[in-house]
């Protein structure tokens, strides 16, 4: 198969800056340069972005349906209220971005760098994160609810009143994670390192099944030593 950038994508060019009326009709853009660029409300349906740089851009409200954005980055720029169900983001560093209010029903973030991205109050269902980094992550009240979490890092995360029922979690972390009012009704935790807990921590993980190491751990941490026999 052919990887020759398609014959009207738009390659290596420099729209740093741009507005959305600048912006060419073309819908793949390979290498391109659209750093703070001005993206609000823009119709970026069904458009692909490959190894472009994004860093800074506001994209808030706009339309990325069934958008592909591989590689590249787009470190602190702003998808707030951004409308994107089916879209696919794989292996970009989204550093300190903003979701607030996003749409993102089916949307798939795989192989991502999401540390410190804001991702609270998120509209839609069935949004997905595999393999991403998300330390530091704002995710109150994220919905995961019966998905697999593989290769996820959370460490010291915000996901105060998440809802993580029926989660299965495999080589993740959760070390240091805000856990107030998370809903872990039938998860699996025995995949995800949960690091040392408090007594008052460990409460949060009510209903959640965990293995004996972990357990361990927590009795540790209070002092207590459990022995076989």
């Amino acid at each position: 198969m052919s990887t020759e950038p398609a014959p009207t994508a738009i390659v290596d060019a420099d729209l740093s800056g741009a507005d959305r009326g600048a912006l060419p009709e073309a819908r793949t853009f390979v290498r391109c340069d659209f750093t703070e660029a001005d993206l609000r409300d823009a119709d970026l349906v069904d458009t692909v972005f490959t190894d472009c740089r994004l860093d800074g851009a506001r994209l808030d409200r706009a339309l990325l349906d069934g958008a592909r954005l591989t590689g590249g980055s787009a470190a602190g720029a702003s998808f707030t209220h951004v409308d994107g169900p089916d879209a696919r983001f794989e292996k970009m560093d989204l550093a300190n971005t903003r979701w607030q209010g996003a749409l993102l029903t089916d949307t798939a973030f795989t192989g991502c760098r999401l540390t410190g991205a804001g991702l609270t109050s998120l509209r839609g269902v069935g949004y997905t994160f595999a393999h991403c980094n998300l330390m530091l992550a704002r995710c109150k009240g994220l919905d995961l609810r019966g998905q697999t979490l593989e290769g996820l890092r959370l460490d010291e995360a915000d996901l105060a009143g998440a809802d993580l029922r029926q989660t299965v979690w495999v080589e993740s972390r959760l070390r240091g994670a805000n856990l107030v009012d998370v809903k872990l009704d039938g998860a699996d935790l025995r995949g995800a390192d949960l690091g040392e807990l408090a007594l008052d921590q460990a409460g949060y993980l009510r209903g959640a099944t965990i293995g004996p190491a972990q357990a361990g751990t927590i009795l540790a941490a209070l002092g207590i030593t459990v022995v076989d026999g």
